[in-house]
C-alpha cells in the first residue's frame, strides 16, 4: 500500500531532524535532502548562536555544533514560538549532566538578558510614597536576584574556570527604565534581601528581622546598613515603594 501524505511527511521530518537514526524518505535525491536539513538546522544554529554569542564563543571545536545538532534532532519544544527558543535551549542544557556546569549557567545568564528585553510583565500596583519599613517593599517585576556556582559575567573564549569556585556569583539583572538590561554584582546581603522581597510579603522591618536572624546578628546592628540599601535600591527601580502592610 502506498504510503499516505502524512506517513511521508513524518518519514521526512524525522530523516531531516537527525538523519544518524532515521532512514531518507524514498524517491527524493540526497542532494535535495541536504539542502532541506541544511536550510532548517540553519536557522535554529542561527538563532542560537545569535541569542547566546558568549557561549557560542567559547566552545570549542565541534562542540557547539554537536550541541546545537543533538538539541535539534532530541529536543521536544514545547513552544511555536521562536522568542522562546531561547529558553528551551537552557532547558535542554540543564538537563545535560554529562556536561560542564559552566555551560548550562552561561546559557542561562545569557538568556536572561533577552527574558527581560522581552518581557511585558507590569509591576504590581504600589504606593510612591510609601514607608520601605513599616509598609510592604516590593520586587520590580524587571529585577531578577541570580546565584550561579560558576562565574558567568568572566567566562569566554579562553577563560574557562576548571573548577567551580568556592563563593557563588551573585547578580542583580535588571530593566531599566531606558529598556536596557543592566548586571550588577551583589553582596550576600543584598542578594538575601532581594530573595526576600521576591518570596515573602513582609514589612521592611519583618524583612530587616528575618535577614538577621540569618546572618546571626542583632536587628539593630544590621537596619542602618539594609535600610540604606533599600532606599539605594528604590532609586534604582530594582524596588517600588511600599504598599500598605497586608495584615
Amino acid at each position: 500500500m502506498d504510503e499516505t501524505l502524512r506517513e511521508q511527511q513524518l518519514r521526512m521530518t524525522r530523516f531531516i531532524r537527525d538523519p544518524n537514526a532515521n532512514p531518507p524518505p524514498p524517491g527524493i535525491e540526497a542532494r535535495r535532502l541536504a539542502v532541506y536539513r541544511q536550510l532548517f538546522l540553519g536557522n535554529v544554529q542561527g538563532l542560537l548562536a545569535g541569542s547566546f554569542p558568549v557561549l557560542r564563543a567559547t566552545l570549542v571545536g565541534e562542540q557547539w555544533q554537536g550541541l546545537v545538532e543533538d538539541f535539534y534532532a532530541r529536543h521536544r519544544c514545547r513552544t511555536p514560538l521562536f522568542t522562546e527558543v531561547a529558553g528551551e535551549w537552557v532547558g535542554y542544557l540543564e538537563s545535560r549532566a554529562d556536561l560542564p556546569g559552566w555551560i548550562a549557567e552561561l546559557a542561562h545568564y545569557e538568556w536572561i538578558e533577552t527574558l527581560l528585553l522581552l518581557s511585558d510583565s507590569a509591576d504590581p500596583a504600589h504606593e510612591p510614597e510609601g514607608d520601605l519599613l513599616d509598609g510592604v517593599p516590593l520586587l520590580s517585576s524587571l529585577a531578577m536576584p541570580l546565584a550561579y556556582a560558576w562565574p558567568v559575567s568572566q567566562i569566554g573564549p579562553g577563560q574557562v574556570p576548571l573548577e567551580t569556585p568556592v563563593a557563588p556569583t551573585l547578580l542583580l539583572a535588571h530593566r531599566g527604565a531606558d529598556q536596557m538590561v543592566r548586571f550588577s554584582r551583589l553582596a550576600p546581603l543584598a542578594y538575601a534581601l532581594l530573595v526576600s522581597l521576591r518570596e515573602q510579603q513582609l514589612s521592611g522591618r519583618e524583612h530587616l528581622e528575618a535577614l538577621a536572624e540569618l546572618a546571626g546578628m542583632e536587628r539593630g546592628g544590621l537596619e542602618s546598613q539594609a535600610t540604606a540599601l533599600l532606599l539605594g535600591l528604590k532609586a534604582q527601580g530594582v524596588v517600588l515603594c511600599a504598599t500598605a502592610h497586608p495584615r
